[in-house]
């Protein structure tokens, strides 16, 4: 792949604070109308990342390139063609709806007739065209998310950095925005997603998993099913399933609970699941059904943390 088809790239990347290495020497890229999913625990260094990415904060050691741009000597540049949301929203709440957009506008050099084109764009986007006289801290989250997204993409950036942007959102606004991002991938922008949100993966192009400052898988949702994941997962229901996992953990049979439901990795399947029914109704415990699925990509996270 030429460079001038990438938008992120990254070799080495450090940030070290003291003896603590928040982001320990890390190497990715990301190509042009990419939707890139950067996935880890908080406190995993998504948000360092991002922020090094941004022109934010100077890096440790290793190189970087935005959008052309080095991530060492031309912060400055990189704002200026980049859009950045953070989980905090990064709105005003003592100003209205449309002195926000206004207020970003000014930010980003949008003024005059652009800015009277693109503040439409976003009141319509963002469902708030009766509601611009509105305070901002009058907004539901949801709609606050979207009119965060819009002044964060008021000059039309080609590429876009979301830091957790749908943390404490409800699933219907996490929908919808998700459906926003895809429009936005459809028309060439580059989209750099943060999230802990193991689901939210499945709608990104590619990804990377990063645990303890370091990247520790990388590839396609389904790469990552495909490659990192070496054993089996059982699928088993049971009105028991905070007993039933207590067995199995007695057992040394590693699972997790996947809402009402249990996870089970195993070695052997056909082996496995006539051994794991037997076990749970030997102590009295019915299992309604247990089969093998596709890993989904919080198992193979789990899995690849404990092996890490």
């Amino acid at each position: 792949m030429s460079d001038h088809e990438i938008s992120v790239k990254v070799e080495g990347l450090r940030m070290t604070f003291g003896e603590f290495a928040a982001v320990d020497d890390i190497t990715f890229q990301v190509q042009k109308g990419e939707i890139f999913g950067f996935l880890g625990p908080n406190g995993a260094g998504k948000s360092t990342t991002i922020k090094m990415l941004c022109g934010l904060l100077l890096p440790t050691g290793g190189k970087g390139s935005v959008g052309g741009f080095d991530i060492m000597t031309e912060s400055e540049e990189i704002k200026k063609n980049i859009g950045y949301m953070s989980q905090k929203f990064s709105l005003y709440d003592d100003l209205t709806v449309e002195e926000n957009i206004t207020f970003f506008g000014g930010i980003y050099g949008v003024t005059g007739k652009r800015l009277e084109k693109r503040s439409k764009w976003v009141l319509n986007m963002a469902g708030l065209k009766e509601r611009k006289g509105d305070l901002t801290r009058t907004l539901a989250g949801g709609v606050k998310q979207r009119l965060a997204l819009g002044c964060a993409i008021l000059h039309e950036p080609p590429i876009l950095f979301l830091d957790e942007p749908t943390s404490g959102v409800d699933p219907i606004s996490r929908r919808n925005f998700w459906s926003l991002i895809y429009g936005m991938s459809r028309e060439g922008t580059t989209v750099f997603i943060t999230t802990h949100y193991m689901d939210e993966a499945e709608y990104c192009d590619k990804l990377a998993l990063i645990y303890r400052g370091k990247i520790i898988a990388s590839g396609t949702s389904e790469e990552m099913k495909t490659n990192f994941m070496k054993r089996d997962i059982l699928e088993i229901e049971t009105e028991r399933t905070v007993d039933a996992i207590e067995v199995l953990y007695k057992k040394g049979v590693e699972a997790a609970i996947f809402g009402s439901l249990l996870h089970a990795t195993v070695e052997n399947v056909e082996k496995a699941i006539p051994e794991v029914k037997a076990l749970l109704e030997s102590s009295g415990i019915r299992v309604e059904k247990i089969e093998k699925i596709m890993p989904s990509l919080e198992d193979v996270f789990v899995t690849l943390i404990e092996v890490s």
